[in-house]
């Protein structure tokens, strides 16, 4: 099934970012990373984990959003996140 936004399978744009990770000249924020992924992994955006994890590591306690979806799915890892 193709991506709606980025015109790819989103198996397939997680494997290009895994491959990233695994690339030793590329300088990436590694658990910044990996939360994405599990949010694309588990059928959200790569962005909404990158941003719940930063959020959480300069000191925010709740997540909030427009994004039911994200919402949901920070919240089922056990994250706060509340929905406006």
């Amino acid at each position: 099934m193709r991506n709606w936004q980025y015109g790819a399978a989103r198996g397939d744009v997680a494997a290009a970012i895994e491959q990233l990770l695994n690339t030793r000249n590329v300088v990436l924020n590694r658990p910044a990373v990996e939360a994405g992924l599990s949010q694309l992994l588990a059928g959200g955006d790569f962005a909404d984990g990158v941003i719940a994890y930063e959020g959480r590591w300069l000191g925010g306690d709740t997540f909030v959003s427009f994004d039911k979806q994200a919402v949901a799915l920070l919240k089922a890892e056990g994250h706060a996140a509340r929905l406006l």
